[in-house]
């Protein structure tokens, strides 16, 4: 499974997939984590730019705080966009306690591969907030 990853949240996701990593779970699933830069995306991308570009290559957007306010807000563009085959974009409820705190972090790393596991469940539920 492939992840855009909000700009933001690269030393995030590089923690997170240790986490995963040190689990063994890379050697039974394909998990990749992409960076804006690596999909020609800015940092300044709008939320429907950003949602469009994962749909589009397939991936998970992998998000802390993106907007929930605005035409171009990522809640507006699930409402508008989402569809019964779209993947979901899974939000860190709490971006800074994940860096904090240890048992957290690990809650988020459970939660994410049991929404891959069962990645189908998923799709087409617009927005999940892991831990």
């Amino acid at each position: 499974m492939n992840f855009l990853v909000d700009h933001n949240l690269g030393g995030h996701a590089e923690i997170l997939l240790g986490n995963i990593a040190s689990q063994g779970w890379l050697e039974l699933l394909p998990i990749r984590f992409v960076t804006f830069k690596e999909m020609n995306l800015s940092i300044n991308s709008n939320d429907r730019m950003v949602w469009r570009t994962a749909q589009a290559n397939r991936m998970i957007l992998l998000t802390a705080n993106r907007s929930m306010k605005g035409q171009d807000s990522l809640e507006q563009v699930i409402q508008e966009e989402n569809s019964v085959d779209s993947l979901p974009v899974i939000t860190i409820a709490d971006a800074d306690r994940f860096l904090a705190d240890r048992v957290y972090r690990n809650r988020c790393a459970d939660r994410l591969l049991e929404i891959m596991l069962e990645i189908e469940t998923w799709i087409g539920v617009g927005r999940l907030f892991i831990p």
